[in-house]
């Protein structure tokens, strides 16, 4: 058995949001001398890319991604690839409630430290997974922190 990450269990457990923070130190020479302050990350969003489902596709065949709605509405099948030999495959998924978290911490975050923030994703290449982030984050600064 493979166990999973215990940094994801943490993350799991804080809801995801993590930020990353140089340390900036005056006795040690910057490479970037006009930079005053510290670049920070936060590289993972949601702590479900623990939970991805992943695994060894054996041979040829198809990769469907299939949602139910709860409320009976029509089923959403799109066919992700259609195999001709063995490869690989994953399945990871995200949730508004998480991105608007993610947003509010980020914002917050900024704020606190008077720093700006960047939203940088790959929306011109994931359409609507990131897309979401840039729409859920506009959305979310126009209604509440574009005043601050």
């Amino acid at each position: 058995k493979i166990w999973s990450s215990p940094n994801g269990r943490l993350r799991i457990i804080r809801g995801g949001t993590g930020f990353r923070e140089g340390i900036i130190l005056n006795n040690i020479p910057r490479s970037m001398t006009g930079w005053d302050y510290p670049i920070i990350i936060s590289p993972r969003p949601h702590p479900y890319h623990y939970k991805v489902a992943e695994f060894v596709v054996p041979g040829a065949g198809t990769l469907e991604l299939i949602f139910t709605p709860a409320d009976g509405e029509p089923i959403i099948k799109h066919v992700v690839n259609e195999y001709k030999g063995a490869g690989v495959a994953i399945g990871m998924f995200n949730t508004d409630a998480s991105i608007i978290d993610f947003a509010h911490s980020s914002f917050k975050y900024a704020l606190d430290r008077k720093y700006p923030l960047y939203l940088s994703t790959k929306n011109t290449i994931l359409k609507k997974y990131d897309g979401r982030f840039k729409d859920i984050f506009e959305e979310i600064y126009e209604r509440e922190y574009k005043t601050q």
